[in-house]
């Protein structure tokens, strides 16, 4: 166990795991998070425990997976049970902070941290209704805001990071002065989670970095392979219900929208950077690590999809970066980690024990895996499961060594050689050279998830979804209503789109 530190948890929205210079981006431009990396830890192969905003803070929150908390979607919001970090630190006599987007409940829950700055929950306490009716799905019209909302320009959201950076930047400089004390008298490690929402929709980029980027000059990604989805039923109903790809006009437009995602995600990292540069002037740099990382990822228009809800590497994948005491330099880590593993580092960082419940959360702390001798634990397995809007059935991911297994309910899956095929191109469920392998990660992955099945969890998630549909009025009621398009700011209202 290392000795007791302060700990800072930079989380973004929505960051495709690629888009960093770090990650050999050709093009994006991130300067902070690469100088991030070159002091501390890059793990190249970093996921969510589901792609998508309320199911993926909660498991952060928590430490277990989606199933085990019932968060299916972003109605089903973690209201503080089962207990997590937020609450446990504080109870054990550390300091814990948010500032920025949680995307819990509501503020009246009992989520824990000592202070909450500026927080964001989901939208009237209810969130995004639609995306909890399954599977007999709805056409899902609010992605026209998407394609209509391009760039550059100023919105609520960077208003937002902008001042959860300058916030964050001024309790950083307070803390130095007046450093958190415990009921003795001794200053005690504190944890600073700050959450800012950038390089989420509307891409619509600051102008400043915007300008870095020339749509010209942007490859449209990879397309859509239409025959292979109508061919597998799973796919075939998630594009006719998500359909934010037909409300761009032309190419052109793709190739704006994106380089707007190019310039949030240096406006992103600009923000960290001053994070950084005030940790650094406090001089508290060298009692605190530092971890760089995002709820989720973002397709950005790859195989016709944007946003996230799959299990491809840009939508399940992550950025995941850790700097500081005790924590080695300029490394690139393959072992897989996830979202899950910041629970255990937190106890790690603060030098607590785990307790009985706590020994049986599924993550490891990132500090052993940082100073583990095996660099690519091709052992090691993660999950990631969604249930969410698109989908007439769960999916499960389970990423071991190499190998990607995709896992439809009631369909046929995939198979992926990540490092042999980084794009996802080949899918090789069908290769019969591959059938044990194929049969040996399906076992895995029923053993990771056991008692329970794929097949259990997806009908206990629809049974609730069903019933929370029920408890707001039903299908029809909520379809007939304006449709919520993110979530409000403090203070903000709900942005609500109407049917076409």
């Amino acid at each position: 166990m290392a000795i007791p530190k302060n700990t800072i948890i930079i989380m973004t929205d929505q960051h495709n795991p690629k888009m960093l210079g770090c990650a050999g981006h050709p093009q994006v431009l991130t300067p902070n998070l690469d100088s991030l990396a070159a002091r501390g830890v890059y793990f190249s192969s970093a996921y969510t425990p589901s792609p998508l905003c309320v199911p993926a803070r909660a498991a952060l929150a928590t430490g277990r997976y989606v199933h085990q908390i019932n968060c299916w979607d972003n109605a089903i919001a973690w209201k503080g049970e089962p207990a997590g970090w937020p609450q446990r630190l504080p109870s054990v006599g550390h300091y814990t902070v948010s500032i920025g987007k949680l995307h819990y409940r509501s503020e009246e829950d009992p989520v824990g941290f000592n202070k909450r700055i500026i927080p964001m929950h989901i939208a009237d306490g209810v969130g995004e209704l639609q995306g909890s009716i399954r599977p007999d799905l709805p056409e899902r019209t609010q992605g026209r805001k998407l394609a209509e909302e391009i760039g550059p320009g100023e919105t609520s959201y960077t208003a937002y990071d902008r001042d959860i950076t300058q916030r964050a930047v001024s309790w950083i400089a307070e803390a130095e002065k007046n450093p958190p004390i415990n009921n003795e008298g001794d200053q005690i490690p504190w944890v600073l989670y700050i959450s800012m929402i950038c390089p989420h929709f509307p891409l619509s980029a600051p102008k400043e970095f915007y300008d870095w980027y020339d749509p010209d000059k942007i490859e449209i990604p990879k397309p859509i392979d239409t025959e292979y989805v109508n061919s597998h039923p799973w796919w075939k109903a998630f594009h006719k219900s998500i359909l934010f790809d037909r409300y761009f006009e032309d190419d052109f437009h793709r190739r704006r929208a994106i380089a707007n995602y190019y310039g949030l995600v240096s406006f992103a990292d600009d923000n960290v950077g001053k994070i950084i540069k005030a940790l650094n002037d406090s001089g508290l740099n060298e009692i605190t690590r530092v971890l760089y990382t995002s709820d989720h990822g973002d397709n950005l228009g790859a195989r016709g999809i944007w946003g996230k809800g799959t299990m491809h590497e840009e939508s399940a994948g992550i950025p995941m970066i850790f700097s500081g005491p005790d924590i080695p330099k300029a490394k690139t880590i393959k072992t897989p980690v996830s979202l899950l593993d910041i629970y255990p580092t937190l106890l790690d960082c603060l030098g607590l024990t785990k307790n009985q419940i706590e020994s049986t959360l599924p993550g490891s702390s990132l500090l052993d895996i940082c100073n583990a001798k095996n660099q690519h634990d091709t052992d090691r397995e993660i999950i990631s499961e969604y249930h969410g809007a698109g989908s007439t059935s769960g999916t499960f991911m389970l990423r071991k060594g190499a190998w990607k297994y995709i896992h439809y309910v009631g369909y046929a899956p995939e198979l992926y050689n990540i490092e042999k095929d980084p794009e996802e191109i080949t899918n090789l469920s069908n290769n019969p050279n591959l059938s044990d392998m194929l049969a040996d990660l399906s076992d895995c992955l029923n053993k990771k998830l056991s008692p329970m099945t794929p097949e259990t969890i997806d009908a206990m998630a629809k049974t609730e979804q069903a019933a929370h549909i029920i408890k707001h009025g039903g299908r029809d009621f909520i379809l007939g209503k304006a449709q919520i398009h993110g979530s409000p700011v403090p203070g903000g209202k709900s942005t609500r789109v109407n049917k076409e």
